[in-house]
């Protein structure tokens, strides 16, 4: 009888199924405030997903991308506010974050480096000013009261329903973002990631690729917003602190830039961390302000041994480990313990 090698399915595939399986699962397993974090980890992984983008391809680094997820917010809050569908604001939140980065970054990525930081920080302030200050945006107190989410006739009303849409929104931005870098735009950013000199003298125009960037990024950033102003039912600038851009920067860098595995693992353990730093913050005895001080320390001392020893990021420095590792047990080239495809089949009898 002849045999066949049944081919082993690749690392990264049981790794995606076994992912996929777990978040879909997450929604009925967890129970009460465990399912509102899990919302909250599955809309930062959707925004951190859009910067590992921008970090990990364009080069640029964007600490204010919390702005964005301000503008998604608001656009979806003052829609529903306003007697129009709410599934209109849930649509318009991307457009009107993508739109005004489109605006802004005409000028703004014209800096490199730490000025560009700086000057998209300076966007998420004024933004922030703007929102306390007007009245059709509620002022400091916000926009109370906003509608649930309703689709076709569905109502999202509890966590559950907002985890599985919170999911789906992530995985549309990562199905994106794997056909855009897989597409021949796409070749063209991972020219621009290793060298922007080499990748223009190669014909890629860099600046609109930049700027296409760094719109899709806040056009995530947009959508997340969009569904967390629907879940939480309210909107204000207390909502939208400017320590969350940096959160996003910190899980970009602990998690990897340029990679979708990246912005998955490093939203999952700074959002864990949060809640531990949290937890730890209001025990008795702490002072009020224990929570932002522990965050701001472990953020720096995170971004530091990110940078000391794993500066690729968790995900590719794993993946490096499980390749090098794969590789030492392949036999080497020309071993004749290996069987032959004829050994495999047997002989005829």
């Amino acid at each position: 009888m002849k045999r066949s090698l049944a081919a082993r399915p690749s690392a990264g595939l049981v790794t995606a199924v076994v992912v996929a399986v777990a978040a879909v699962l997450a929604p009925v397993l967890l129970q009460g405030s465990q399912v509102s974090v899990y919302v909250l980890l599955l809309l930062a992984a959707t925004v951190v997903t859009g910067l590992s983008m921008l970090m990990g391809y364009a080069g640029q680094v964007s600490l204010g991308q919390g702005s964005f997820y301000l503008i998604g917010a608001y656009t979806a809050a003052l829609i529903a506010t306003h007697g129009m569908p709410t599934w209109l604001g849930l649509l318009a939140a991307p457009v009107a974050a993508a739109g005004i980065a489109a605006l802004v970054g005409v000028p703004l990525l014209r800096l490199r480096g730490h000025q560009l930081a700086f000057a998209t920080l300076a966007i998420q302030l004024i933004l922030l000013s703007l929102a306390g200050r007007q009245e059709w945006a509620g002022g400091d107190i916000g926009l109370q009261g906003v509608p649930r989410l309703e689709i076709a006739g569905y109502e999202f009303a509890g966590d559950a329903s907002y985890a599985y849409l919170a999911l789906g929104a992530l995985a549309l931005v990562a199905l994106i973002t794997r056909n855009v870098v897989a597409s021949r735009p796409g070749r063209g950013l991972r020219a621009l990631a290793t060298s922007e000199v080499a990748a223009a003298s190669s014909g890629v125009p860099v600046p609109a690729y930049k700027q296409a960037v760094f719109s899709l990024s806040a056009g995530y950033a947009g959508l997340a917003g969009g569904i967390y102003a629907f879940y939480i039912g309210y909107v204000a600038p207390g909502s939208f602190p400017v320590l969350q851009s940096f959160e996003y920067v910190v899980m970009v860098a602990v998690g990897g830039a340029g990679t979708v595995w990246g912005a998955l693992a490093g939203a999952t353990a700074i959002t864990l961390l949060i809640q531990l730093l949290n937890n730890v913050g209001t025990m008795d005895g702490m002072p009020a302000a224990a929570p932002t001080v522990l965050s701001y320390a472990v953020y720096g001392a995170l971004l530091i041994l990110s940078v000391l020893f794993l500066p690729r990021g968790l995900a590719p420095s794993v993946a490096a480990w499980w390749e090098r590792r794969a590789a030492r047990r392949r036999p080497p080239p020309g071993d004749s313990s290996v069987p032959s495809p004829h050994d495999l089949a047997g002989t005829p009898s």
